[in-house]
């Protein structure tokens, strides 16, 4: 059953919803996208974005979705790196990415609409001549009308410890995944029939990604938005009477620092399950939120590889404060040493998991980089952490690099790798460090070579023009050397210390 789906003002009602999914499983037909295709799109929250998911589904094809601040050299590698078959890409997006694209893909231009212009502040007059609009493009085709294949879903890239991005590829989900699926989404998003849902997060992240795709296979409505705003928010709950909503604690920060007034100005109390992963939530934060919507705030320990592994209530996170919650729907997470041997409760290790709802998973063109993460079945991230007697698990640090800004996964291994080759710069090293509204930031300690000039201006600025803005480090200090282990290797751990203390916290 399709869902309702909202934009702006649009109602697209569910059997128009079917439709246009059918109209662009047509479309991509047309263009040669079959089973294991790969359709590559760089998109904002639109509708658009939703028939291409759905329309997937129904070919048997994968879609891959590119983050849309990625540039020229970030874009093409996963292109490249993806085998896609087609790209969709919005009409202001394309300039960035032109470069980057493999020559001969064909590339479908893709006008934004209205409440995304505005929300953006995009101008339109600076769009390719030959952009289209999406319904006139899908339009052109009678819809979809062959048997549904065994669906593919989503190919998520994560950055990695190397630099090099890597694909998260699944194969096809069993009859019996599917149903053990249904349970996980309602247990850790509350899908369900009748749900009134909320995403105004970015859909080129897996659980957004997620989200959206499973509340319009449930039959959901399922209002969207191209891009969060805090009093926005609250106005859309009181005006749908939403029940549900997928929200991270970057979104709780924004809206807690809405003044009183507005924040008592709203209706909320149609929320029954908010959702929420992507990075821990600060204690204070999250319970905050539950003294002010209520018992309704879940969160989840989950990444792209795993999915999601446990599912913490807001009545029992009360009773354990700080914890992920325990292993969701059949689900395992064990602590090991770096010997492999597993910990008893309270000692903190690496955490392994699965969960066997989902199929299993390789990287695309590293498998071995898959295979070093397994033990005895499970999958380890380079997350540390204990379990408690009860089985609730606490994330503690991050053995591997890698930092979560705004629930935005970004390795240092890659930035490093764009910063070495700035004139000026002998040597560098970027890390995590706190921050109150996306949880951590990026800085970067440069050793700068003898006669340079380099300032933190001219830093930002040459990375700006190579990667994402959201990789570029906030904190540029300069150092005569950086400090070294024995075996070599920078010492970032002294260079994170002096943040970390102040803020009392590791994570």
């Amino acid at each position: 059953m399709p869902a309702t789906l909202i934009f702006g003002s649009q109602v697209i009602a569910p059997e128009l919803v079917e439709e246009r999914a059918a109209r662009t499983a047509a479309a991509l037909a047309a263009h040669g996208i079959g089973e294991n295709a790969v359709v590559a799109l760089m998109l904002r929250n639109e509708p658009a974005f939703i028939d291409i998911m759905l329309a997937a589904r129904r070919l048997g094809a994968y879609h891959c979705p590119i983050n849309w601040h990625f540039k020229a050299a970030e874009a093409g590698h996963i292109l490249k790196d993806s085998g896609a078959a087609i790209l969709i890409v919005h009409a202001d997006l394309l300039p960035q990415i032109a470069a980057g694209i493999p020559a001969g893909l064909p590339v479908i231009v893709v006008r934004p609409k209205a409440p995304t212009v505005e929300a953006f502040g995009l101008d339109a007059a600076t769009w390719p001549a030959h952009a289209i609009a999406w319904i006139d493009w899908i339009g052109r085709y009678p819809p979809w009308t062959e048997a549904p294949r065994s669906p593919r879903g989503l190919i998520a890239y994560t950055s990695g410890t190397t630099g090099v991005p890597k694909g998260v590829k699944r194969r096809p989900a069993t009859p019996e995944m599917v149903a053990a699926g249904a349970a996980l989404a309602l247990e850790i998003n509350g899908i369900g029939p009748g749900m009134r849902a909320l995403c105004s997060a970015p859909m080129y992240h897996s659980a957004p990604n997620t989200y959206s795709s499973q509340s319009t296979q449930n039959g959901a409505l399922l209002v969207l938005e191209p891009k969060f705003d805090a009093e926005r928010t609250l106005a859309l709950i009181e005006a749908h009477r939403l029940s549900h909503a997928y929200l991270v604690p970057t979104m709780y920060v924004r809206m807690l620092r809405l003044p009183d007034a507005i924040r008592r100005k709203y209706d909320l109390s149609s929320m029954t399950f908010v959702a929420s992963t992507g990075s821990p939530c600060a204690p204070d934060v999250k319970r905050a939120m539950i003294e002010w919507w209520g018992p309704v705030i879940h969160e989840s320990y989950a990444s792209s590889e795993s999915g999601y592994i446990t599912h913490i209530s807001a009545e029992e996170w009360l009773k354990k404060p700080g914890s992920a919650g325990r292993a969701a729907t059949n689900g395992t997470v064990r602590i090991y040493d770096e010997a492999g041997n597993a910990l008893p409760p309270g000692e903190v290790g690496l955490i392994y998991c699965r969960q066997p709802a989902y199929p299993d998973f390789d990287y695309n063109h590293q498998s071995e980089a898959r295979r070093a993460m397994e033990r005895d079945g499970l999958v380890c991230l380079g997350d540390m952490g204990w379990m408690d007697a009860d089985g609730y698990l606490f994330v503690s640090d991050r053995k591997s690099d890698m930092v979560i800004a705004g629930g935005v996964n970004i390795y240092p291994a890659e930035i490093e790798a764009v910063l070495i080759g700035m004139p000026g710069v002998a040597d560098c090293a970027v890390f995590g460090i706190p921050d109150a509204e996306f949880g951590e930031a990026l800085a970067a300690a440069i050793q700068p070579r003898e006669q340079s000039r380099l300032t933190a201006e001219s830093v930002r600025a040459w990375l700006t023009e190579r990667i994402a803005g959201y990789k570029v480090p906030k904190v540029v200090t300069f150092h005569d050397q950086l400090p070294r282990e024995d075996s070599g290797k920078i010492f970032k751990r002294r260079l994170k210390a002096p943040y970390w203390e102040k803020a009392g916290r590791n994570i």
